[in-house]
């Protein structure tokens, strides 16, 4: 989840990636594995431009206001099929924006639909006006901007599914009555996967709300939970403190708000010190000697003005923080106290161009000597830190319209193996051999549905957990790593909840599974959730 990507959209299709095996009375021999024969696979896009999403657009001689339903040329749609959709409910959506170029603009997003007098609204557009009936899927919002601007948002329907859980339609912004932009949708419910009970393989042992904003990332240690969250409208992110001695019980012991500076994504720790990656102030840096009681030490590096640290992690004394703005760059502390860090290095990938605002350090994972960053639009980069004042780029994996989010890596005998998420439409988990640096290549994918996908994910031995939105947790045996076998989840998501329905990075997005026997699982609506380890 970004900052700077609060509102976005994305859509549900089905299709999944898995192995069934069938059971007899005989005992059958496994195959032997040989993971030297295993064919490298053919990577691709999340998704493919085919061309508009839906049959209608803005008409070119209506006498229509901008933004009317009867503005729209809806010749080539199927309104009938319109009746099929179910009233209220949360979608997330995919919009292609006009015009229809080879690589158009195009992002993911949600959508609430309400109609027991509740608002609708798509990302963070709340609609006054809405129209159901007769065959009609309009919702509308106009607006008279204090600088005396014009405004209008508008959302139109121009086919459904069978089942009225799928929707195709046009989504327009207009300014003083005239078109600023305009695009095409298809949208989908998100429900329960079909079939699939609450959970399996798992069980929920406790459930705690955190703060007043959306809660983001976990770490635990010392026995406590530390959460961090970001602002949810008025409401300010901060630190949230639970005792989690009792699984099955946690106790908020302390919350911590700056009134300037609450938009904390990540956290990690070391010994008697906590990190918290903030968007305005860097690296937050916490005592916790008294473990239910940070006390706020210092923030780094300190020498500058506004610095947005997105995500933190932690191996041996190396402290990797990753920076979006203003420069996309990965800071390296050195952390031998860990109390306080030293700046060893500021790293930044050659060729990124920090002005086009997509090409930044997301999350990191380091693993024997090299830092494998997440680096959206840039791919996932590979770096030799033996040195840490002298960072050297020695591999990348990209794809077209790559949005690098999140990855694991570990090493199977020679080989070692990369599991790397994407955030976006059609994002979903890559397998990668990167035992060669200068040539990484796909080996296996595992995906869900396009409209969902992955924000972080844990390693533990040959079990990858993975906090996948509105999917909730899956659980995933990789002892054959191009072929990810799910062996438990649990639907987190909840599309009734009060705090769902705004954003495409809804559900399950922190994990931790820090080797005391429970996975520590954040739900953007629901807080921090605890299970038992699978």
């Amino acid at each position: 989840m970004k900052s700077w990507m609060r509102s976005a959209w994305g859509v549900v299709l089905t299709g999944v990636l898995g192995v069934t095996a069938g059971c007899s009375g005989e005992l059958v021999t496994p195959e032997t594995v040989r993971p030297e024969v295993k064919p490298w696979v053919v990577d691709g896009p999340d998704w493919e431009h085919t061309g508009r999403l839906a049959g209608c657009k803005p008409a070119a001689d209506t006498q229509a206001p901008c933004g009317a339903y009867e503005s729209f040329d809806l010749s080539a749609c199927n309104v009938a099929s319109l009746g099929s959709v179910k009233g209220a409910g949360v979608y997330t959506a995919h919009v292609v924006l006009d015009p229809d170029t080879a690589e158009p603009d195009a992002f993911p997003s949600a959508m609430r639909v309400s109609t027991d007098g509740g608002v609708s609204n798509f990302g963070n557009v709340v609609f006054s006006e809405q129209q159901l009936e007769d065959n009609r899927f309009y919702l509308a919002v106009t607006a008279n901007l204090p600088n005396g601007v014009s405004s209008a948002a508008v959302v139109v329907g121009c086919e459904a599914s069978a089942d009225g859980l799928t929707l195709k339609g046009c989504y327009q912004h207009c300014r003083n009555g005239k078109n600023l932009f305009a695009g095409t949708f298809e949208a989908a419910r998100s429900e329960r996967r079909a079939g699939e009970p609450e959970g399996s393989g798992m069980a929920l042992l406790s459930e705690s709300q955190v703060g007043p904003g959306t809660a983001a990332d976990v770490y635990v240690t010392k026995g406590h939970a530390y959460v961090v969250s970001v602002p949810l409208g008025a409401r300010p992110g901060g630190l949230t403190v639970l005792d989690v001695s009792d699984a099955r019980a946690p106790v908020v012991r302390k919350s911590i708000v700056f009134p300037q500076d609450n938009y904390w994504n990540g956290v990690w720790a070391k010994d008697d010190a906590l990190y918290v990656a903030s968007a305005d102030s860097g690296l937050l840096v916490f005592d916790i000697s008294q473990p239910a009681d940070p006390q706020f030490l210092r923030s780094l590096p300190g020498d500058e003005g506004p610095i947005d640290v997105h995500t933190v992690i932690v191996e041996g004394d190396r402290l990797y923080a990753m920076s979006p703005y203003p420069n996309a760059e990965t800071l390296i502390f050195d952390v031998k106290d860990a109390k306080a860090p030293r700046l060893l290095t500021r790293y930044t990938v050659t060729g990124v161009d920090p002005s086009r605002g997509d090409q930044f350090p997301h999350d990191a994972f380091p693993f024997e000597e090299r830092l494998y960053i997440s680096h959206w639009r840039a791919g996932y980069i590979i770096a030799d830190v033996t040195d840490a004042e002298a960072v050297e780029q020695v591999g990348q994996y990209v794809y077209r319209r790559s949005t690098s989010h999140t990855s694991r890596v570990m090493r199977q005998g020679s080989r070692l193996i990369a599991f790397e998420g994407g955030e976006d439409w059609g994002a979903h988990l890559r397998v990668l051999d990167v035992t060669d640096v200068t040539e990484p290549r796909l080996l296996g994918e595992y995906r869900l549905r396009p409209g969902i996908s992955i924000h972080n994910m844990e390693l533990k031995g040959h079990r990858l957990y993975l906090s996948h939105y509105q999917e909730g947790v899956r659980v995933l045996d990789v002892t054959v790593p191009w072929l990810p076998r799910e062996v438990g989840y649990y639907n987190t998501f909840q599309p009734d909840h009060p705090k769902t329905g705004r954003s495409f990075y809804e559900g399950a997005i922190g994990i931790r599974v820090p080797g005391d026997g429970h996975v520590y699982v954040i739900d953007t609506a629901r807080g921090l959730l605890i299970f038992p380890e699978v």
